[in-house]
């Protein structure tokens, strides 16, 4: 039983009774029979439901994309319209105006960077958390380079038009310019964030000090903001325009304002957790018991995640990602986590009592984004917490295979649990376990452990080398990209 080096652990399926084959023939004028059994009734009420989901959020993603389109091209257009002729033909004037195009450009962009990690409901529901980080990742690199063009060419064009050299206009920019040293350093202080976020540094920071780190993108925002309306050339003298641009950076701060601190505010207030118990689900993994109110009005669905902030000494200002391990069952709330690092001790170590902040749910993991009935759930280490909550959530009729991976049967998370759902739902669990060099989860074995692969949706989850192998595996056998589901444990 606890041979690291096998291949492959035991598949656990309950036996089923054989079926009798019954072949009825019916006279051609017969009516064939209708859909009267309650659980035919009940998948097709389910496919209609996915389906109509399913075009919801492509319609919100589509007009999302398109307002923030128009608002790019608003932008360009306003930067294009305050140059003249005259300004252009003066010396340095078309690198003046290259350098104000690109600064609004990147000024837009970096409030798009902000909306997409501003938890909006509708986005996140639409899109999902994952997806949004991805386009925030991608999208990221573009306004820094856009406002380092803005400076360089507009110190150009300032040199050109006064005869002096580059670092001569640079140095009367940020001695006699106001706010020019205040843009200088927000500039410095986004350069920063974007090198944090490169996929080295980030995989090398702790969590804490990456989102510390993230917290100076609002100042940098501040500051830069100040720059424009005061020195900017299609904001000096032209109070619509200032107003017009006012009211974006206001509403764009205020709907941060809304759905980052007031609304889970409000929510944590509303259901008051505290924990209740601590203990232990496997070598180096806890589960934490909490205990709260109206927890029936909680509208979070399997595989989603909060933002849970423990408010103890050391802990009340970090705010960290973890998914519910369980269904909520009011009035608890369970969570399943690593204990190892600086905050997986001290959570390893709360006291009964401790208060609980939590802001969300997020994510889009969840059963109601399959496109079939039936689902493959791939978790590995303590990435089954929410494929087991997921399973709770699982319509009756959907056929659910289960795969968890792990280096010893010690190390199985929540496998107890696991069985006994997979088991009630008279799916198959199978048990990967050994070292990563002895045992590969690939190709040949997933397709020997899951024969009808390509015809399921696929749910991943674990560490991220782990779900991106496990997507590229899937994919190869044939899973569509839409059917594939993926929850990677990064930041």
């Amino acid at each position: 039983m606890g041979n690291p080096g096998r291949t492959a652990g035991t598949t656990r399926q309950p036996p089923r009774a054989p079926r009798e084959r019954v072949s009825i023939e019916l006279p051609s004028t017969a009516p064939r029979p209708g859909p009267l059994d309650p659980h035919v009734r009940a998948r097709a009420r389910d496919h209609a439901l996915r389906a109509r989901r399913r075009t919801r959020r492509r319609r919100f993603v589509d007009v999302a994309l398109a307002f923030a389109c128009l608002g790019f091209g608003a932008t360009l257009a306003l930067a294009v319209t305050s140059e003249s002729l005259g300004s252009l033909r003066a010396a340095g004037g078309v690198d003046t105006a290259i350098g104000r195009v690109a600064g609004l450009a990147g000024a837009y962009l970096l409030l798009m960077l902000v909306l997409l990690m501003a938890r909006l409901p509708a986005l996140e529901r639409a899109a999902g958390q994952d997806r949004l980080a991805h386009w925030h990742r991608r999208l990221g690199p573009w306004p820094i380079v856009l406002i380092a063009l803005h400076a360089t060419f507009i110190t150009f064009g300032y040199a050109e038009a006064a005869r002096t050299g580059f670092w001569h206009q640079l140095g009367t920019f940020l001695g006699h310019y106001p706010d020019v040293l205040g843009a200088t350093v927000a500039f410095a202080l986004l350069v920063l964030v974007g090198l944090v976020s490169a996929g080295i540094a980030r995989r090398r920071l702790r969590y804490e000090t990456w989102w510390t780190i993230h917290l100076y993108v609002y100042l940098a925002l501040a500051l830069a903001f100040a720059h424009q309306i005061v020195t900017g050339a299609p904001f000096v003298a032209h109070p619509l325009t200032l107003a017009l641009w006012s009211a974006v950076w206001a509403t764009t701060a205020g709907t941060v304002l809304v759905f980052r601190v007031l609304l889970p505010l409000s929510r944590s207030l509303r259901h008051g957790l505290r924990v209740v118990s601590v203990r232990d689900a496997a070598p180096g993994v806890v589960s934490i018991l909490l205990k709260g109110r109206r927890l029936d009005r909680l509208a979070v669905e399997g595989g989603q995640f909060f933002q849970w902030r423990f408010l103890q000494r050391g802990l009340w200002w970090q705010a960290h990602p973890y998914s519910l391990s369980a269904l909520p069952s009011p009035p608890y709330l369970r969570l399943t986590i690593r204990s190892s690092g600086d905050h997986g001790r001290s959570l390893a170590r709360l006291q009964p009592g401790t208060r609980v902040a939590i802001e969300g749910p997020y994510g889009a993991f969840t059963a109601s984004r399959r496109h079939s009935d039936g689902v493959l759930l791939v978790g590995a280490g303590v990435g089954v917490t929410p494929l087991r909550a997921m399973l709770e959530a699982l319509p009756p009729h959907v056929d659910a295979t289960v795969i968890v991976r792990a280096s010893n049967r010690e190390a199985l998370v929540l496998h107890d649990e696991l069985a006994e759902l997979v088991r009630a739902r008279a799916g198959a669990l199978h048990e990967v376990v050994g070292t990563r060099d002895s045992v590969h989860l690939d190709a040949r074995l997933l397709l020997r452990l899951v024969p009808d692969v390509a015809a399921r949706d696929v749910y991943v989850c674990g560490p991220e080398g782990f779900a991106e192998k496990l997507v590229a595996t899937a994919r190869r056998l044939g899973v569509p990209p839409e059917r594939i589901h993926r929850e990677a444990f990064s930041f």
